[in-house]
C-alpha cells in the first residue's frame, strides 16, 4: 500500500499499494507455501492467514489501481491470462504481508506511536518547504483515495515488518576470509567465445500447410481469443472541475481568516518572573498585602528578586527558578495579572497586584510582538483551501442529483453531461474485467458496464466513483462478445509463428551438433564456418558485463571453473528467439583494490544482498508454517 500511496501523491499517480517495500520477493503463484485449501463458497474475503482476513474488497480495490498502469504498460489491453497473473501476484503480496506482520507481532515486534508519528511526519508527500504539513498529508491522501486511518494502518504494518527484517539483517556480517573471497568471485573474470544462430536461418523446411496451421490454431486458441468488449460512451465529472467554477467571496475569505486566524498570527508574548505572597488560613489579606509591599521596597531599593522569590513566594513551581514563569500569551493567566503584565514596559517591576490566589509582584523579563502573516499574504492560501472546501460539497451534491436524475424514465446521456458540465469521452475497447483507459477497471465499474441494465437494455449507467475526485455516468455503444479471431485474419500469424519453431528447433539442433564437433576436436572457427556465421573472438568476461545476451552471462558463471583443456561447452536459447554456442576456455581473478573505501563500499553492498537473501528464505519459513486459504473467486 505505502509504495502505491507515494506513486499516486508523486504527479498524482502515486501508487501500488506495496505494503512490503523491504520484501520485494519473487514466490510461486497459488499454493507455493502453507496449506491452501481451496473449498470456498459465497465468501467476503479473499484469504485467510491463520485465521485472519485479507479482504476481497482490499484486494479488488488494489487490483483496479493498478489497471491503468497496466493498461497503459500493454498498449491499452490485457489478455484474461495475463490478467489472472497479476491478480495472482496481488493476492499473494497480501498473504505474504498479513502472515509476516502475524509473525512480527508473535514474537514481540511492537511499534509505539512515537515510531509511527516520526514515519508518517518523515513522508515526503508530506512536506511543503521541507517542513511536515498536515493540512497537505490530509490533502494527498484525499486526492488519491486513501483515509488516514488506512494509511496509518499501512504504515505500521510496514514498521513492523522492518523491525522484522532489519533484525535479521543485524546479524549478518562476512569474516576478513569471507570478504577476500567473495570480492574474489565478483572480481573473477572467465574467456569466452560464443556465436549465435537465428531461427530464421534454419526454417527452410518447407511451406507450413493447412494441417500445420490448423494444429497450431487450436492448440493455440486462446492467443487468438479477443476478449469480450464494449465500445463505450462517458461523461466524467471531476472535483478540480467543480473546483474551477466555484467563486470565492471576500467577506467569506475574512470570515475564514477571523475564525483561523490562530493559525496564521502568534500573538504578543511575555516572559515574566513574580512573587507570589498568598492568602489563607495561615497568613490573611492584611498581613500578606504588607508583606508584598514590603518586598518590593527591598526589590526597589536594589534587592536581589531572584533571590527573593526563592525564600518569599508561594507559587513552588516558579519558586525554585527564581519566579520565572517562562514565555506565555494573555490569555494564561487571570485577568488581573494580565492586565498588569502586559501593561508594562520590558525590566519593569509592579507594584503588589491583587488576584483570586494572592498578592504577585510581577517583572517583565522580555517582549515578543504579535507575529505572523496577515490577511493579504494568505489571501490565496484561503481561497484555495475554501474553493476546494466548497467544491467537495458541490461534488457530492452533484453526485447524489446525478443519482436520482439516472432513476428516472427517459435520461440521455448527452442531456445528463450537458446538464451537469461533465466532459464526453469514449473508450473503444472497454474489456470484461481488465477495463480501459482513461476510466481504468474498478470492480463497480466494470460489474455496471457488464450489467444487463446498461449492456442488454442500453441504459445509462453510473455514477461511478473513481477515487475520490472522479464520477462518470456511461452507456454501451458497441457491444462485443469474446470470440475466437477468423483463422484468415491470424492465418499469417500463425504461419510466422509455425516457422519461427521450426526454425528453433532446427537452431538448437544444429547447436547441440556443434558442441558435438567442438568436443571431438573441431576448431571453434571451422564451427562457426559451417554454420555460416562470425564467431565472437574470444575475450575475458566478468559477472556485469552489460554486452552479453543475460542467458549467457549466467550460463558462463553458473558452470564449474574450466580447468586447462578441459573447456566448457553449452547449447542454449537466448532472449529474442536465438541460440547460441559458448565455450568458456579459462578464468582470471583481477587484484583486488588497495582503495579500502572501495573494498568497504562493494563488501557492505554484497552483504546486504546476502541480507536479503536470508530474508527471503526466512519470509518463506513464515509462509510455510501459516495456514493459508485462498479465494479462487477473489476477484470476480
Amino acid at each position: 500500500m505505502l509504495q502505491n500511496i507515494r506513486d499516486k501523491m508523486q504527479s498524482q499517480k502515486w501508487l501500488t499499494y506495496l505494503m512490503l517495500g523491504t520484501l520485494a520477493l519473487v514466490f510461486a503463484a497459488w499454493g507455493a507455501y502453507g496449506i491452501v485449501d481451496v473449498g470456498f463458497g459465497t465468501t467476503k474475503y479473499a484469504a485467510k492467514v491463520n485465521g485472519e482476513e485479507v479482504s476481497r474488497a482490499e484486494v479488488n480495490e488494489l487490483w483496479q489501481q493498478q489497471q491503468p498502469r497496466l493498461l497503459q504498460a500493454f498498449g491499452g489491453t490485457i489478455t484474461d491470462a495475463q490478467r489472472q497473473q497479476f491478480q495472482r501476484q496481488l493476492l499473494d503480496d497480501a498473504v505474504r504481508t498479513l502472515a509476516t506482520t502475524q509473525y512480527a507481532n508473535r514474537i514481540g515486534f511492537r511499534v509505539s506511536d512515537d515510531q509511527l508519528s516520526q514515519a508518517f511526519r518523515r513522508e515526503p508527500a508530506f512536506q511543503v518547504d521541507g517542513k511536515f504539513s498536515l493540512e497537505a498529508a490530509r490533502s494527498r491522501l484525499a486526492a488519491a483515495g486513501f483515509t488516514e486511518a488506512a494509511y496509518v494502518n499501512d504504515l505500521k504494518r510496514s514498521l513492523l515488518v522492518n523491525q522484522l527484517l532489519g533484525s535479521i539483517g543485524v546479524s549478518d556480517f562476512f569474516t576478513p576470509a569471507e570478504r577476500k573471497r567473495v570480492l574474489a568471485l565478483l572480481d573473477e573474470e572467465r574467456e569466452l567465445r560464443y556465436l549465435l544462430l537465428q531461427p530464421e536461418g534454419f526454417a527452410g523446411t518447407g511451406p507450413v500447410d493447412a494441417a500445420a496451421i490448423d494444429a497450431w490454431y487450436k492448440a493455440h486458441a486462446a492467443e487468438y481469443t479477443q476478449p469480450e468488449s464494449v465500445q463505450l460512451a462517458y461523461a466524467e465529472l471531476s472535483l478540480a472541475d467543480v473546483a474551477a467554477a466555484v467563486q470565492v467571496s471576500d467577506q467569506q475569505l475574512h470570515e475564514r481568516y477571523e475564525r483561523d486566524k490562530a493559525t496564521y498570527i502568534q500573538p504578543e508574548t511575555r516572559r515574566a518572573s513574580h512573587i507570589l505572597i498568598a492568602v489563607d488560613g495561615a497568613t490573611d489579606d492584611a498581613k500578606a498585602a504588607a508583606l508584598a509591599r514590603d518586598l518590593y521596597a527591598r526589590i526597589k531599593g536594589g534587592g536581589d528578586f531572584s533571590a527573593l522569590a526563592k525564600q518569599y513566594s508561594k507559587d513552588t513551581a516558579s519558586a525554585a527558578k527564581g519566579g520565572d514563569l517562562d514565555w506565555a500569551t494573555r490569555d494564561v493567566y487571570v485577568k488581573e495579572f494580565s492586565d498588569k503584565l502586559f501593561a508594562m514596559k520590558p525590566g519593569e517591576v509592579s507594584e503588589p497586584v491583587k488576584t483570586q490566589f494572592g498578592y504577585h509582584i510581577i517583572r517583565v523579563d522580555g517582549v515578543r510582538a504579535e507575529a505572523g502573516r496577515k490577511f493579504e499574504e494568505v489571501r490565496a492560501e484561503l481561497a484555495a483551501t475554501l474553493r476546494n472546501e466548497l467544491a467537495v460539497t458541490q461534488f457530492g451534491s452533484r453526485q447524489d442529483q446525478l443519482q436520482e436524475r439516472l432513476e428516472r424514465a427517459g435520461t440521455t446521456l448527452e442531456k445528463l453531461a450537458q446538464e451537469f458540465g461533465m466532459r464526453r469521452g469514449e473508450v473503444q475497447q472497454f474489456q470484461r474485467g481488465a477495463g480501459g483507459l482513461p476510466l481504468g477497471s474498478d470492480a463497480e465499474l466494470n460489474h455496471a458496464v457488464f450489467s444487463d441494465a446498461v449492456l442488454a437494455q442500453g441504459r445509462v449507467g453510473g455514477p461511478v466513483q473513481l477515487g475520490e475526485d472522479r464520477i462518470t455516468i456511461f452507456q454501451v455503444l458497441k457491444h462485443r462478445p469474446a470470440q475466437l479471431r477468423p483463422l484468415e485474419e491470424v492465418r499469417a500469424t500463425i504461419i510466422a509463428a509455425v516457422e519461427r519453431e521450426r526454425g528453433m528447433k532446427a537452431a538448437l539442433a544444429a547447436a547441440e551438433a556443434a558442441v558435438a564437433k567442438l568436443g571431438a576436436g573441431e576448431s571453434f572457427d571451422k564451427v562457426a564456418a559451417g554454420l555460416h556465421v562470425k564467431a565472437q573472438p574470444a575475450r575475458f568476461v566478468g559477472r556485469g558485463s552489460p554486452d552479453l545476451p543475460v542467458e549467457i552471462r549466467d550460463a558462463v558463471f553458473a558452470a564449474a571453473r574450466p580447468v586447462a583443456g578441459k573447456p566448457f561447452r553449452q547449447a542454449m536459447q537466448v532472449e529474442g528467439g536465438g541460440v547460441a554456442v559458448i565455450e568458456v576456455t579459462g578464468s582470471r581473478v583481477q587484484p583486488m583494490s588497495d582503495n579500502p573505501e572501495l573494498v568497504k563500499t562493494r563488501s557492505e553492498r554484497e552483504l546486504q544482498r546476502y541480507s536479503r537473501r536470508n530474508a527471503d528464505g526466512y519470509v518463506a519459513e513464515i509462509l510455510k508454517s501459516a495456514r493459508i486459504r485462498k479465494n479462487p473467486q477473489a476477484f470476480d
